[in-house]
């Protein structure tokens, strides 16, 4: 009986602890629950959902009847609903609850919407089109702060899967398969209850506020880790040497070379420096290299003067591959500025999410991800050579018509590429090889119907174009 009694008093504590951090969340950036009674009343006018996927790693769109979509952003502590046209998503999810999400829930025809216990959830009950029975599934949202989550429930009230899994040292609801869902416990509501008349106007709202603070973060981050980029490699263009001051030196070089010739009888093997006269009869000082025997001295510095010469004869053309690096981060950077959504802003400069994406990195060009499809694209006309090397003959190439541009790769894997994925890169190389605003065509052909004619000059042929339009002040204007 003692046991039973500190067990329950337990409990009682537990729910009494969740119960008052719940209440705290209500002060948070949460959906409110006049909010959701408003859109439940809206939602549960449609007949089916037909298809339910996620379009971010927080974010869950639901279409019901075809053409009206809903998206459930399910951040911890900034939850909320909102409006908008759907979108391919940039990457693809494959955990097991978005398997589940497309088969359970995709094409099932909606059964009703409630917000239960006049709390911050609201549930859609199911019926999956698959099913030979009366079978039912509850997808259920929950906004509630720290804790926030989708949770997929059978007849039976037991977890199948949640985008969120919560253990019992997190909270006294265990959020697992197999699991029955423990409900939340109940607490008084001190908000206030309105209905909102025009729901779809006001969800649209919410996501053109949403996108406005997303877009200006995204900026702000990505335009520094392009300065940063482009600041690196000023920093390398600033210190390279001066051709002028390269031709001095290796004067000076193999004068050396030559007065060492002309006094190697006065070298010893433990002297430091020479002191002698130069050709012209004046007092010189050398310094002589540490640990190499005198008649070798000469060599050194007949190697340091070949060295030099070959450094000033290539110092052009390292110049000019770190201006063109700039030039292209230079193009980067206004386009992003240029972005009009975050959509838009994660093509320019993609989060590589994924393990495997995060262990990649190749120094001779820049990778980007469309698609899950890997993307290389030269920067300079070094790296369009080296690209056109490592290509494999299916792989797409492409390229600006009639303008000299950066040369880009689309990795396939003896795949066809989505016509969406060639329109995203061609946007990436007209973005990253030009500032002017203006129409473009963009030719891509496979690998191995380009043929290199000198440098980074090629012919191609069995071609496609595509139209690419880059906006800017005077399209915009």
């Amino acid at each position: 009986m003692k046991i039973w009694l500190i067990f329950h008093l337990i409990i009682r504590f537990h729910q009494k602890n969740i119960s008052k951090h719940l209440i705290i969340n209500q002060k948070g950036k949460d959906i409110k629950y006049y909010e959701l009674i408003s859109i439940a009343k809206h939602i549960s006018r449609f007949t089916f959902v037909s298809r339910v996927r996620r379009v971010d790693n927080n974010t869950i769109e639901l279409t019901f009847d075809r053409e009206n979509s809903y998206f459930f952003h399910m951040t911890r502590g900034e939850s909320f609903i909102y409006k908008s046209d759907s979108i391919r998503p940039l990457q693809g999810y494959n955990a097991p609850f978005d398997t589940l999400l497309h088969s359970l829930l995709s094409g099932s025809k909606l059964l009703s919407v409630d917000v239960p216990n006049e709390d911050r959830i609201i549930r859609f009950t199911l019926a999956p089109k698959s099913s030979y029975k009366d079978k039912r599934v509850v997808l259920q949202f929950e906004f509630t702060g720290r804790h926030t989550n989708a949770i997929l429930l059978d007849e039976n009230e037991v977890i199948i899967e949640a985008l969120r899994h919560i253990d019992a040292d997190s909270s006294f609801r265990i959020i697992r398969p197999g699991v029955e869902l423990l409900a939340i416990p109940p607490f008084k509501r001190e908000e206030r209850k309105e209905e909102i008349p025009d729901i779809d106007n006001y969800l649209k709202q919410k996501f053109l506020d949403f996108e406005r603070k997303k877009v200006n973060g995204l900026k702000k981050q990505k335009l520094l880790t392009v300065s940063k980029q482009k600041e690196k490699l000023q920093k390398l263009l600033d210190k390279l040497a001066n051709p002028k001051t390269l031709a001095e030196d290796e004067k000076k070089f193999q004068n050396y070379g030559n007065i060492i010739l002309a006094n190697l009888y006065q070298i010893k093997p433990y002297d430091k420096k020479l002191d002698t006269y130069d050709f012209e009869g004046k007092q010189i000082t050398i310094k002589l290299p540490a640990k190499t025997v005198p008649n070798r001295m000469s060599e050194y510095f007949f190697n340091l003067a070949k060295k030099t010469r070959k450094k000033a004869k290539n110092i052009h053309i390292e110049e000019e591959n770190l201006s063109s690096k700039i030039s292209f981060y230079n193009n980067m950077y206004n386009s992003i500025k240029q972005a009009k959504d975050s959509y838009e802003l994660e093509l320019l400069v993609p989060k590589r999410a994924k393990a495997q994406r995060k262990k990649e990195k190749i120094k001779e060009c820049e990778l980007f991800w469309i698609d899950d499809h890997k993307v290389l694209i030269g920067r300079n006309s070094k790296e369009n050579q080296l690209l056109l090397k490592i290509a494999k003959s299916n792989d797409i190439w492409m390229h600006i018509r009639d303008i000299p541009s950066s040369h880009l790769i689309i990795k396939t894997d003896k795949q066809n590429l989505p016509d969406s994925v060639i329109e995203k890169a061609a946007k990436l190389c007209v973005d990253f090889s030009l500032s002017q605003a203006g129409d473009y065509d963009v030719d891509y052909t496979k690998r191995k119907f380009v043929k290199i004619q000198e440098g980074s000059n090629v012919e191609y042929d069995k071609y496609k174009t595509i139209r690419v339009r880059k906006e800017g002040i005077e399209i915009r204007e």
